[in-house]
């Protein structure tokens, strides 16, 4: 009667419709206390399968341990030809309890294996994270041989198959899937689309889906969800196209996930919108990972208001909602509004995961509060956050670009696994500060700490170059990448060694090394061409680049400004004339530069001739006052890089001489001190 008690007990947490089912058995336990030759217990193999298969789904070992001291206590049941059925139950109810080790037991005293046996102690190891044991029992069952593996032994396999090193294995699983038949089984084709996917191999992952003889919707998601993993965001957008064209098989909200995955990738509003659309016709919107997939894809279209739209009308959300409404502000500038809603969540309180805070760390800039950082690092210290490298790295950039280097470095002393973000985060830090060495010294203990070196890194390292003059050490970077690295410079390494040239007055050198680029230069390597010649005053190179600018984009002001300013330096108004006259015709301006400080925990901002802070009069005393003291000890304003442009009622008191030498001080006073 003692195993009855246990059973009643451990059976009270279950659901009702359970307890119900279960009831029959409670009656047999009264009246039948398990005699050894008798089954009137376990009527027969489907009930205790279905009974422990519940046990595992409900995590609920200690009624699923009962039945199994029941099924054992049953002699005639556990040697019957049924017995092997229930026995795989066990396997699986004891694996999903978390106890692989019981799984195991139980399937080494299994007399008679069937194919179920070994998927289920097989799927039992994939999905406790053990691949490669249960790979290990995959080869024993196929050298076995008592046992042929199936679709599902395929399936399972793939299914865990997840990365570049995992490539090898899911090649073996479809040459072993096409020798058996297994090759148009559509289950099989699936799982092989998803896995080359996953490990990057698109063209195999293409060639599986165009010899699938029949497909359905979850092959189409998987290779448009694929594709737009890998970053094929416009052949994802494409094949979508194409599904549809077919009629025949309708998407589902995965594949709607996809395709916003892949508008989000692409920045493409118009086709966004389109899908939007379908959403809201389906009735689908209100899915948590449907919005924030909607507001990804608005927020990296620019279109943050929508974001926001969507996530205020949300029934429900989550840490990912939260975090991607948050990105959204920091990726559109909107840095103060992500800081507002942060704060928010916190007076709510909302429990805040470290997804969360690494965003808003990465919303400090140079003009943040520096104390508002120290008090999420308070909080991430309170929250034992400080052991995620994810957050760590970001209060080092917080630190780093709130000028606190020193706090940098502790964050990072302190980390007890560092990984390249953290050397790079660090190294950047001290670029970013123009401490050169300290960020070449760095790169050489990340090397001996084992740490692998990214693109990232000698980003870094040339930019430390670049502000420190190391023209020849850059240069050696610059090959190390390629040659020792494998690794191809994109656009904005270029941009650097460019700049690293320029600063060092080789302007023509520059110029050759762009002309010698294996492809078309991108915006920053001009821009970066263009600031150095605007630095020497070089007008002839500068022009070279300026009309290049031109052409990439014709509506911002940059080159327009940087050219007039190499013109002013010159001492050539015409042609600073001219070119201030081409950049109104074309209707662009030149944006307003913002200064900044941060008294008594609030940020001033001002901008030039800017009168509109409550303390105005104060300040511009305290300036003149100021300029007075320089004139007395010897300086003279230098008008090279001056470019102050009125409207039509105005005139330049520099260029004439209707404005009165204080208006001209005031001048020269706003430019150098704003």
């Amino acid at each position: 009667m003692k195993l009855k008690w246990v059973f009643q007990k451990r059976s009270s947490h279950l659901p009702s419709w359970v307890t119900s089912l279960i009831s029959p058995f409670r009656n047999q336990f009264h009246q039948n206390p398990f005699p050894e030759t008798s089954s009137t217990f376990v009527l027969n193999h489907l009930d205790p399968s279905f009974l422990l298969s519940i046990c595992g789904r409900e995590g609920n070992l200690h009624l699923g341990s009962s039945l199994h001291a029941s099924i054992i206590k049953s002699f005639e049941l556990s040697n019957h030809y049924n017995g092997v059925v229930i026995m795989n139950s066990l396997i699986s109810m004891y694996d999903r309890c978390g106890k692989l080790p019981d799984a195991v037991k139980v399937f080494d005293e299994m007399i008679t294996r069937d194919t179920i046996s070994w998927n289920a102690l097989i799927g039992g190891f994939v999905r406790n994270g053990k691949f490669f044991a249960g790979f290990s029992y995959f080869k024993a069952m196929c050298l076995v041989g008592d046992c042929r593996f199936d679709k599902a032994t395929l399936t399972t396999i793939l299914s865990a198959c997840d990365g570049l090193e995992f490539c090898w294995i899911i090649k073996m699983m479809h040459g072993l899937a096409f020798l058996s038949g297994y090759g148009q089984e559509i289950t099989v084709g699936n799982a092989l689309i998803s896995s080359y996917f996953k490990c990057g191999c698109v063209g195999l992952g293409m060639q599986v889906f165009y010899e699938m003889g029949e497909r359905n919707v979850i092959t189409w998601t998987a290779v448009i969800s694929g594709l737009a993993q890998n970053g094929y965001h416009e052949h994802s957008l494409k094949l979508f196209k194409e599904m549809m064209s077919y009629g025949s098989v309708e998407p589902n909200s995965l594949t709607y996930l996809s395709l916003l995955t892949a508008c989000s990738g692409l920045e493409a509003l118009k086709e966004g919108c389109q899908i939007h659309g379908l959403i809201m016709k389906l009735g689908i919107q209100s899915d948590l990972c449907i919005g924030s997939a909607l507001m990804d894809m608005y927020s990296k279209s620019g279109r943050i208001g929508e974001a926001w739209k969507i996530f205020e009308l949300a029934e429900e959300l989550d840490m990912v909602s939260l975090t991607v409404i948050l990105a959204g502000f920091t990726h559109n500038g909107c840095e103060e509004e992500a800081i507002q809603i942060f704060l928010k969540m916190l007076k709510m309180g909302i429990e805040i995961d470290g997804n969360v805070v690494s965003v808003v760390l990465g919303v400090f800039g140079a003009d943040t509060s520096l104390r508002l950082g120290q008090q999420v690092h308070s909080f991430v210290v309170k929250k034992n956050f400080i052991c995620n490298p994810f957050v760590s790295n970001g209060l080092i950039n917080m630190y780093s670009k709130c000028g606190a280097l020193d706090e940098s470095m502790k964050v990072f002393d302190r980390m007890r696994e560092r990984n390249s973000v953290t050397w790079n985060s660090m190294i950047a830090a001290f670029a970013r500060h123009g401490d050169a060495l300290k960020a070449l010294q760095l790169y050489e203990d990340m090397q001996l700490e084992g740490a692998k070196p990214t693109d990232v890194t000698f980003l870094s390292l040339l930019h430390a170059c670049s502000h420190a003059g190391l023209v020849k050490k850059g240069m050696e970077f610059l090959k190390s990448m390629t040659k020792d690295h494998g690794m191809n410079p994109r656009s904005e390494h270029h941009a650097c060694v460019v700049d690293m040239l320029g600063r060092a007055g080789m302007l023509s050198e520059a110029r050759n090394f762009i002309e010698k680029l294996p492809e078309q230069p991108g915006l920053l390597v001009w821009q970066a061409l263009l600031g150095a010649c605007s630095l020497y005053g070089d007008s002839k190179i500068g022009k070279y680049a300026a009309e290049h600018l031109f052409s990439e984009t014709p509506d911002s002001p940059v080159p327009y400004v940087l050219l007039a300013n190499i013109y002013s330096s010159e001492g050539n108004w015409k042609e600073r004339a001219r070119t201030i006259r081409k950049m109104k015709e074309v209707g662009t301006a030149k944006e307003t530069g913002i200064s900044w400080i941060e008294i008594d925990k609030k940020v001033h901002s001002f901008t030039v001739g800017d009168k509109m802070h409550p303390q105005t009069e104060m300040i511009y005393g305290v300036l003149w006052e100021l300029f007075i003291l320089m004139v007395d000890e010897g300086y003279v304003p230098d008008k090279k890089f001056i470019l102050y442009y009125l409207d039509d009622d105005r005139r330049d008191p520099i260029h004439n001489g209707q404005a009165t030498h204080q208006n001209a001080i005031e001048t020269e006073v706003v430019w150098e001190l704003f």
